[in-house]
Parts: C-alpha cells; sequence; structure tokens
C-alpha cells in the first residue's frame, strides 16, 4: 500500500521528548512507516502561539537541525522536490518531507522564506490558532486576515515553492489568500464544517473554491474534528468526512492529513499501523480502488509534483 500524509506534529515531539524519528512509541515513527511501499510524510514544525520574534527563529532552526540530523542516518529519504517523489512512488520504505505549522517562524522577516526554502521546506500552515505577522488565526477573534506583510509573504512563498496551506487560517484569511495568490494551495489537516462544526473545518463555499483551484484538502483525524460529540468519533466519521468532499467535486484533491502526535485520534486508529485499517473502510463502503489510492496518495503526490512545475 502507498500513503502520503500531509500533516504530523511527531518531529515536534520527538524534540521535546528527546525520541527519534526513526523508532519511538508514538503515532509515527520511520520503522513503522517501512512496511508501506512507499510511505510520505509532511513532518511539520510547530510552533506555539507564545512564541515569536527572535525566539521563534531559533525554534525554527532547532527542529530543522534534528530534521537533518535524522535524515544523515539513512533511514529515510529526504522530499525536496516533486522528482524525489517520483523516484520512491513504488519503493518499499520512508521519504519524509519538512514543512512549518505557523509562519511565526519568519518573525517578520520576507528574507526568511527564503531561509526555509534553503533548509527544504515545501510547505507552511500560515497560522496556528492565534494570529501573527501574516495574518489571523481561526481561533484569534480578530477580524483581519492577510496582512501587508502577509500579502507579501504568500507571494515569496509562491515564488520560491512553498506551498501556502490555509488550516487554522481565519475565514478572512482564507479568502484573502484566494484573492492574492495564483498557484493552488493546501489545507493540509481540515474537515468538512457540514458534518463537524468545529471552527477548524471547511465551510462549503471553501471546499468548493479548493476544488476550482485544484487545492488538496487532507483528512484529519483528529476526534474532535470528526465528531461533534469527539469520544464516539470512529473510522465512518473519517469516512463520512471524505465522502462529503468526494461529493462536492473532491475526487482530485482529497488527500490524508492525520494530524499524528499533534491530537487525538478516534477510536480504530493507534497510529501508522492503522492506515491500512482506514483503508478497508473506505473500500468496504464501495470506493473504488483507485478513488482510494487517490486519495491515500496519487492526489497528493501529484500536487507537490505539479508544484515544482
Amino acid at each position: 500500500m502507498r500513503y502520503f500524509d500531509l500533516h504530523c506534529d511527531t518531529l515536534t515531539a520527538c524534540l521535546h521528548t528527546k525520541k527519534s524519528l526513526i523508532q519511538n512509541d508514538l503515532h509515527v515513527s520511520v520503522e513503522k512507516g517501512d512496511r508501506y511501499a512507499p510511505y510520505i510524510q509532511c513532518a511539520a514544525i510547530f510552533l506555539p502561539d507564545s512564541i515569536r520574534g527572535a525566539a521563534a527563529e531559533k525554534w525554527f532552526d532547532n527542529h530543522a537541525d534534528l530534521f537533518d540530523k535524522e535524515a544523515a542516518t539513512g533511514a529515510f529519504t529526504v522530499i525536496r522536490t516533486g522528482d524525489d517523489i517520483e523516484a520512491m512512488e513504488n519503493k518499499q520504505g520512508t521519504g519524509m518531507m519538512l514543512t512549518v505549522e505557523g509562519s511565526a517562524v519568519l518573525a517578520g522577516k520576507l528574507e526568511n522564506v527564503a531561509h526555509l526554502r534553503e533548509r527544504g521546506v515545501r510547505m507552511m500552515t500560515l497560522t496556528w490558532n492565534g494570529s501573527n505577522e501574516i495574518g489571523s488565526g481561526i481561533m484569534s477573534g480578530d477580524s483581519f486576515g492577510l496582512t501587508p506583510f502577509g500579502v507579501l509573504a504568500v507571494k515569496e512563498m509562491e515564488r520560491l515553492g512553498i506551498a501556502v496551506d490555509i488550516s487554522h487560517a481565519s475565514e478572512k484569511l482564507f479568502f484573502d489568500v484566494v484573492e492574492n495568490t495564483t498557484r493552488p494551495f493546501v489545507a493540509s489537516h481540515s474537515n468538512a464544517k457540514a458534518l463537524c462544526k468545529h471552527p477548524r473545518n471547511l465551510s462549503d463555499e471553501q471546499i468548493k473554491i479548493m476544488c476550482g483551484r485544484d487545492c488538496l484538502v487532507g483528512l484529519n483525524y483528529y476526534n474532535a474534528f470528526l465528531n461533534d460529540d469527539p469520544e464516539k468519533a470512529d473510522l465512518e466519521d473519517l469516512f463520512r468526512h471524505a465522502e462529503y468532499i468526494l461529493s462536492m467535486g473532491g475526487a482530485n484533491i482529497l488527500a490524508m492529513g492525520s494530524d499524528f502526535d499533534g491530537s487525538t485520534m478516534p477510536h480504530g486508529i493507534t497510529g501508522l499501523e492503522s492506515i491500512e485499517d482506514i483503508a478497508n473502510v473506505f473500500l468496504r463502503h464501495n470506493l473504488p480502488e483507485a478513488l482510494v489510492n487517490k486519495i491515500f496518495f496519487e492526489n497528493a503526490a501529484e500536487f507537490f509534483k505539479r508544484f515544482d512545475k
């Protein structure tokens, strides 16, 4: 089976618990991922809203240093380009792509976009729940969207090949991104608000816009984004969100964005070892195997291959 996951917080968890990406007791490890052929994971550097300025720059570099140290063992393939994805598309083993969750790592400096790209970052979530120099987060209560700096930053991200990720963005920020970008963008770990009312989920209007822009939406496994009663969330809820986005024309944009090691899983998911169980639920609901392959791997792979062109 092939699996491409748009978001996990394992890198941050590893740095702060002194564990290894390669072998650990977390949701994600290279050891677990090596069962797939292949497994490609977007490994996020998560930035809490309490960290800003020079401390945010240092936070990013400390995490990127750990990523590079683990990569130097040769245990996994570092994904920096679409060609890297293509080279391992049908090979057993793990590839990891460095991403960022929270653009406060830029510390309000446009030149830091290039620094992120030099260190291998391919996607950046513009905000976490709060606001920062780029724009307003979904839980901030702020009414602005992109700041003047944010407009410049997303254009620079597009120029340098860092995908704009609007998971956690306020609605105003989402629509400002639509107006100020020319390339497809991503919601790396977001579900459908019509099925679960959590403010982090996407409205029908947002999903339709993303379908029309050839964007990418990663299904989030977090129980609170799957069911309004999180304790009842299970694999059937995850399928319902997939089915709903597909019904809106999402066959070419739907992907997986687990939020492993950053959230509470629903019943039936314990970590990477559960991916085949999820796929079997989708197949049991009579989704064609070719469509399941698109959701679990091909849509994300094709997005990032196109992004380099």
